[in-house]
């Protein structure tokens, strides 16, 4: 029973409540051609509008599953529009319609849907109090976080509350990058898709490590993104550094060198190269690999499953990584 745990959607009936009050939540929307329609956040930022797949009918989305063989997605808002640069009361608002919206989705086909929640990263307090609420009270199966904070890394931010949470819940903290925009050096040849999004998480995680996350928090499950971005194969670089730099004036704690951390993360099947997936499963071992698709998105893994097959990994392995360890991480039924 294959399970994806990397798949983005966004419900079309967040839209509704801008429409009546978007200064409740700091997110208007904005028309840019007729019928083609993206929001603005009041932080001055606007997203691309919605792929036509990110908000495409139910049974159009479990007809391209049941085609890929995929028995559930574990769903996750677009992380592009988290508005973290939101002030707290709006932020914090527009989480919870971001929340009520998939939770609905998501109980619309509970055997094949589950789903994360988000939360205003920004006020680590009221993210806690979001994610407590929505897994105990409305069934999300962990949290999704954005990998930066409007540009700052979230190792950089005392974001404590929200690992405790997370660790005390029992529940999986799925990082995914944010880039709204591209910068003025991926802004061609897709750099921004191929490079900033990766590079994003890797940023990010290097950031967690450094500051001791790991260390405070050693049961807090982390699961990484396109196949943790570039960190599996920077790790030997990690090290030397972590021997070489003056912790101290780069207020580098951790009590282990970087690789030490590497088989603490989860990591996506996201790398469109089947030899580059078996060696990441060499390198972590197969219980920290799970199937994403990035269902959505361009860059998208279209047939996951065969990717995974490509590898020439036995049947029992490939079971695991489909099936067992996110029914594992997530505790599926």
């Amino acid at each position: 029973m294959p399970i994806d745990v990397h798949a983005h959607y966004v419900p079309l009936d967040i839209l509704e409540p801008l429409v009546a009050d978007a200064a409740a939540y700091g997110v208007s929307i904005v028309e840019t051609a007729p019928g083609c329609q993206c929001l603005h956040f009041a932080t001055g930022t606007q997203v691309r509008p919605f792929f036509a797949k990110l908000v495409e009918p139910v049974a159009d989305r479990l007809a391209s599953m049941d085609r890929t063989g995929i028995d559930r997605q574990i769903l996750s808002i677009w992380t592009d529009i988290f508005g973290y640069g939101l002030p707290a009361a709006q932020g914090v608002r527009w989480h919870e319609l971001l929340n009520d919206a998939l939770a609905r989705f998501a109980a619309r086909e509970p055997a094949r849907f589950s789903w994360l929640a988000s939360g205003h990263l920004a006020d680590p307090q009221a993210a806690a109090r979001e994610l407590e609420r929505r897994v105990t009270r409305d069934g999300a199966v962990g949290a999704v976080v954005a990998a930066n904070i409007e540009g700052t890394n979230l190792g950089e931010v005392d974001l404590d509350p929200y690992w405790a949470c997370a660790q005390s819940l029992g529940v999986p903290v799925f990082i995914h990058p944010a880039a709204p925009g591209p910068t003025p050096r991926t802004r061609f040849f897709a750099l921004n898709q191929v490079v900033q999004y990766t590079f994003d998480t890797t940023l990010c995680v290097g950031s967690l490590i450094g500051a001791g996350v790991l260390d405070r928090f050693p049961r807090l499950e982390l699961i990484l993104s396109h196949g943790g971005g570039a960190l599996p194969w920077l790790a030997g670089r990690f090290d030397c550094m972590h021997g070489r730099m003056d912790r101290a004036q780069q207020r580098h704690v951790a009590q282990q060198s970087p690789s030490h951390y590497l088989t603490r993360l989860t990591y996506d099947t996201i790398l469109h190269d089947p030899s580059a997936l078996r060696w990441l499963v060499d390198r972590v071992g197969a219980d920290r690999i799970v199937i994403g698709s990035d269902d959505s998105f361009p860059p998208a893994d279209h047939d996951p499953l065969a990717t995974l097959a490509a590898t020439g990994l036995d049947a029992a392995t490939i079971a695991r990584i489909a099936d067992g360890n996110p029914r594992r991480l997530f505790r599926l039924p």
